[in-house]
């Protein structure tokens, strides 16, 4: 069923996330016929636009300029127009700031309705061979080191499936934290430049994925789907934990080490296991 775009909603426009093809009738005709598109990059939009014949206005709307743009767009369909929100590619609000202004929306009483389309997040689950029946999608992990290690532990006892966007340039970096952090044993998953030319689905465990990408340079956006914490590890008490840090630390490791070490046999954080091992009165001491 054909309807045109209500007056003042917002449209939340899927678009491609490399292959035109994938873009629907449906948003095709969205696009069409709204007043306004809110995109996050106008060029870039302007290529997708050229290529359906769409010849509909645009505004810019992104990280830098979304606080002072959403007053703007909620004053546009307060009088009345409809607003289609897209981002460069997949839905928008995924990692974007497109989230800001659908909120905004929602707080204002504008309706906002969902055009369906592409998500390289659930494009890479659905062919990865890890279990889909629950996932959990992280986004982007953060881009220093030592945040990104800290991030890593308080999620590292996940038993769902994991997704993460990954750039190119710092995909080693963070694998090689993945395998600090979580171990080299886990299921790995890396899929490059979805739905296009070069799409790869790369898999293996994470220790020969650094192998392999020490051999090979990053190419392309990276969806990674990392396999969650098994239910086969036994759980210990607080006493045995105790003594596990005892143990090892009496081999002359120190506190934050020996965390570190039982952190990846028993996939607790390591946080927690360090704040055991500050309790403990070591016999060497």
């Amino acid at each position: 069923m054909q309807t045109d775009p209500k007056p003042g909603t917002l449209y939340i426009v899927g678009t491609p996330i490399g292959n035109l093809e994938d873009m629907t009738f449906r948003a095709v005709r969205i696009l069409q016929t709204v007043n306004l598109i809110a995109a996050e990059d106008t060029r870039h939009t302007g290529k997708l636009l050229q290529h359906f014949q769409i010849k509909t206005p645009q505004i810019s709307y992104h990280e830098h300029n979304s606080h002072s743009r959403i007053p703007e767009l909620l004053e546009y369909m307060g009088n009345g127009q409809a607003i289609a929100l897209v981002s460069d590619a997949g839905m928008p609000g995924i990692s974007d700031p497109g989230y800001e202004l659908v909120k905004a929306c929602v707080e204002a009483g504008v309706p906002v309705v969902p055009i369906p389309g592409a998500s390289a997040a659930i494009t890479a689950l659905s062919a990865a061979g890890l279990p889909t029946d629950r996932f959990v999608f992280e986004g982007f992990l953060p881009a220093k080191g030592q945040k990104r290690r800290e991030y890593l532990e308080l999620i590292q006892a996940e038993p769902r499936t994991l997704i993460f966007y990954e750039s190119p340039h710092r995909l080693r970096d963070s694998l090689q934290d993945l395998a600090t952090v979580w171990g080299g044993d886990r299921q790995i998953v890396l899929a490059r430049e979805l739905t296009k030319f070069y799409e790869e689905f790369w898999r293996g465990t994470i220790a020969e994925a650094i192998a392999h990408y020490s051999q090979r340079e990053p190419q392309g956006e990276y969806t990674l789907v990392i396999a969650g914490i098994t239910a086969s590890q036994p759980q210990l008490t607080e006493e045995q934990l105790k003594s596990e840090l005892l143990e090892i630390m009496s081999q002359g490791v120190s506190r934050s080490q020996a965390s570190r070490q039982l952190a990846k046999i028993t996939s607790l954080p390591r946080r927690q296991l360090y704040q055991l091992a500050l309790s403990l009165v070591v016999a060497t001491e």
